[in-house]
C-alpha cells in the first residue's frame, strides 16, 4: 500500500501507519515483521527514485514538467518506519518489548536502510544544486527580502516542478531525525547540544582527525548539517512557500536555527504568537497618569497573571477623552519605555556611545529593584508578544543574556573598547613575564565595573584567585571568567529578574531561534525609514497619487531629515519605528492598517489630515 500510486490522503497513509503502530502494542512480537516489510518496500523504492532524481537533474525540463510519486513513496515508508522504531523506543523505558534477537533484527534492518539510501541523498542533493543554479538567473524566486512578497502580500511561487522535490528531502530528515543509527536504548537525543557538535565537526573536517573514529550517529548528525547549509536556499524558499513546514516535516532546522533565513523564523515565531492571541479573549486594561506612567504601570500590571497579560491591551490616560484604537497603547510602551530606561529610574545604564542600555548595577538603591526588573521584562515580553516596537536598544552581551547564548570577550567592545583592546592583545600574545595579573579584581577597577559603587572590595574570579598568576597557558580561562564578571555576574540578579518576567510571555525555547542581532531587529524594527515603501503603502481619500497636493507632500518629505522623517512617523503612527516587514505592516485599531491621507472638505485652507 506504501508503495503505491498516490491515491489516498496524506491523513489516509497517516490513519495507516497508526494502525500498525497499535497491532505493535497489543502483540510485540509482530513488530520485527512490519519493520522488515516496510525496509524490504524503501529497497525496492530506491532505483526507481534514484533514477527519477537522475532524470530530474539531467533534464530540468522533466523535473518541470512531470509529477514525482517515488517521493512520496518513500516518505510515507519512512514516516510509518520511524513510528515503530520510535514505538520500541518508548515501550522499552518500561519493558523489554522485544526478544533480543527480534529486536536485533529490527534494529540491523534500519542499519541497512540508512546505509542503502545514502546514495540517494547524493543524487537529492546533485538534483537540488542543479535547481538552485536554474534559480540564479531569477534570484528573486528564493531570495529571502521584503521583494519575496507582492503589494499584496502573496509569496511569489517556486519554479514549477520543484514541489517533486520536496518529498525527498522530507524523508531526508526523517532519516536524519527519527531513524538515525543510534541505538534507541542509548538515550541519545538530536539535540541541540549535539547538533552544535555536529556543525564543529563538518567545519574541521580538514583538520587532523582523532584516533577515535566519527560513530555512524555522529556522521547522520553532520550529513544533515552539511545538507542544510548547502542547499538553505532552495529550504528556505520552501519554508517561505509554506511556513508550517518549520512545525512538521522541517522541524529539525529550528535546532540548527542559522540555516533559516530571518523572515522565516520571524514568520514562525509570529505563528505561535499568534495561536495564543486566537486563544485569548479577555482584554487588558490599565488606566494611568502621565506623571507616573512607570509607578502606575507597575503597580497594575505586576500582580496580573500570565494568562492576564496575554489579552489584548488597551491604555487610557486619565484626565483625557478619548478611545485607544491603537495609538494609545503605541504611546503608552513609548512614553513608558523612555521613563524606564532614564538614568534617574536606576534600572538601566547607557555604555559605550550612550544609545545601548543594560542593567544598571547600583539599581540596588532603587527600592523593589529586582521587581521592578521582572515588570520590566514582562513589557518588553508584551511588546514582542503585540508585535509593537521599543525605541530601545541593548547591549549584544544583554541580548545574548535574553537568548540564553553565551557572551565572549568580543562583547566587550561595545561597553569598554580600551578593556577589549587589552584581552586581545593579551590573547594574540605571548604574555609569559609580561603582565602582573592574578585570577581577581581590585578594589578600584571593581568600582569601574559596577559603576562608581562607593562600597567595593577586590573580587577573586576563582577560590584563591589572589595568589594565582596569569600565564600564557592559564590566559583563556582568565579571560573567560573576567568576562562572565563584567558581562553577567556583577549584573546576575537584575538579569534573572527580568527573565522571569520576559519568559512569562516568551518562552525561552521560541526566542532562542534568532541571533542577538535578529532580537534586536525583532523588538525595535528597522533602523532607516524607506520613503519609497511608505510612499507604496499610502492610501489616499479625496486625492490621488497625482494630486498636486500629494505631489507637493512627497516633495517635501523627501528633502527630510533622518530624525524629522522619524518625527513625521510618530506623528502620524504613535511610533518613530518600521515593522520589519515595511509600512505594509503598520498597525490600527483592526489590525494591519496602511498610512492614510485624507482630503479635508470645507474650507479651502483646511490642510489635509493623515493616519492610520
Amino acid at each position: 500500500m506504501f508503495c503505491a500510486p498516490p491515491r489516498l490522503s496524506d491523513n489516509a497513509y497517516g490513519l495507516v501507519a497508526e494502525v500498525m503502530k497499535k497491532l505493535v502494542a497489543i502483540a510485540p512480537s509482530h513488530c520485527h515483521l512490519f519493520i522488515s516489510e516496510l525496509a524490504d518496500a524503501v529497497q525496492n523504492l530506491i532505483k526507481s527514485a534514484m533514477d527519477e532524481l537522475r532524470m530530474f537533474g539531467e533534464a530540468l525540463k522533466a523535473l518541470l514538467s512531470s509529477i514525482s510519486s517515488d517521493g512520496a513513496a518513500i516518505l510515507r515508508v519512512l514516516q510509518a518506519l520511524s513510528s515503530l522504531v520510535s514505538s520500541i523506543t518508548e515501550r522499552e523505558k518500561d519493558l523489554q518489548l522485544l526478544p533480543e534477537i527480534e529486536r536485533s533484527t529490527a534494529l540491523s534492518k534500519v542499519l541497512d536502510i540508512n546505509a542503502a539510501l545514502e546514495p540517494l541523498w547524493t543524487e537529492l542533493s546533485t538534483c537540488i544544486s542543479k535547481i538552485e543554479s536554474y534559480s540564479d538567473s531569477a534570484p528573486d524566486l528564493l531570495a529571502p527580502s521584503r521583494t519575496t512578497t507582492t503589494r499584496s502580500g502573496v509569496t511569489p511561487p517556486l519554479p514549477a516542478g520543484t514541489q517533486n522535490i520536496l518529498p525527498y528531502i522530507e524523508s531526508f530528515f526523517v532519516m536524519c531525525e527519527k531513524l538515525h543509527p543510534a541505538q534507541p536504548s542509548s538515550g541519545q537525543d538530536f539535540s541541540m547540544a549535539t547538533l552544535s557538535d555536529a556543525e564543529d565537526a563538518s567545519t574541521s573536517s580538514g583538520q587532523q582527525k582523532t584516533a577515535c573514529p566519527v560513530s555512524k550517529f555522529d556522521e547522520k548528525h553532520v550529513a544533515f548539517v552539511k545538507f542544510s547549509e548547502k542547499h538553505r536556499k532552495l529550504l528556505n524558499a520552501f519554508i517561505r512557500q509554506n511556513p508550517g513546514l518549520l512545525e512538521k516535516s522541517f522541524s529539525l532546522m529550528l535546532k540548527v536555527p542559522r540555516f533559516v533565513d530571518f523572515d522565516n523564523k520571524r514568520a514562525h515565531f509570529r505563528s505561535k504568537i499568534k495561536h495564543q492571541h486566537d486563544n485569548h479573549h479577555s482584554p487588558l486594561r490599565i488606566s494611568v497618569r502621565r506623571a507616573y506612567i512607570l509607578e502606575d504601570s507597575y503597580n497594575q500590571l505586576r500582580m496580573r497573571t500570565t494568562q492576564d497579560l496575554k489579552g489584548r491591551l488597551t491604555v487610557h490616560f486619565q484626565g483625557e477623552e478619548g478611545i485607544d484604537a491603537g495609538g494609545l497603547t503605541r504611546e503608552w510602551y513609548q512614553l513608558l519605555s523612555r521613563v524606564i530606561f532614564d538614568k534617574g529610574a536606576l534600572l538601566f545604564t547607557t555604555v559605550g556611545n550612550e544609545s545601548t542600555f543594560q542593567p544598571n548595577p547600583n539599581s540596588v538603591y532603587q527600592t523593589e529593584h529586582l521587581s521592578y526588573f521582572k515588570f520590566v521584562g514582562r513589557v518588553v515580553g508584551k511588546a514582542l508578544f503585540d508585535g509593537q516596537l521599543l525605541d530601545v536598544h541593548f547591549t549584544r552581551s544583554f541580548y545574548k543574556h535574553i537568548l540564553g547564548a553565551k557572551v565572549t570577550y568580543h562583547d566587550i567592545e561595545a561597553i569598554d573598547p580600551d578593556y577589549f583592546k587589552n584581552l586581545k592583545w593579551m590573547l594574540e600574545n605571548d604574555i609569559s613575564d609580561v603582565l602582573g595579573l592574578t585570577f581577581s579584581i581590585d578594589a578600584d577597577e571593581e568600582k569601574l565595573i559596577l559603576y562608581e559603587r562607593t562600597q567595593v572590595t577586590d573580587y577573586e574570579l576563582i577560590p584563591g584567585g589572589r595568589n594565582i598568576k596569569v600565564t600564557e597557558e592559564n590566559k583563556h580561562q582568565y579571560v573567560d571568567l573576567v568576562v562572565e564578571h563584567r558581562l553577567t555576574t556583577a549584573i546576575r540578579p537584575q538579569i534573572n529578574a527580568f527573565l522571569e518576567g520576559f519568559n512569562e510571555l516568551i518562552p525561552r525555547e521560541l526566542i532562542s531561534v534568532f541571533n542577538d542581532k535578529e532580537l534586536e531587529l525583532l523588538i525595535s524594527g528597522l533602523p532607516d525609514i524607506d520613503l519609497d515603501d511608505m510612499r507604496a503603502n499610502t492610501e489616499y481619500s479625496g486625492y490621488s497619487a497625482a494630486s498636486p497636493v500629494i505631489q507637493w507632500f512627497w516633495e517635501v518629505v523627501q528633502g527630510f531629515s533622518k530624525e524629522d522623517k522619524a518625527r513625521l512617523l510618530q506623528f502620524v503612527t504613535g511610533t518613530s519605528k518600521v515593522p520589519l516587514e515595511g509600512f505594509s505592516a503598520l498597525q490600527g485599531i483592526s489590525g494591519s492598517q496602511k498610512f492614510q491621507i485624507h482630503k479635508a472638505y470645507g474650507s479651502p485652507d483646511h490642510l489635509p489630515s493623515a493616519h492610520t
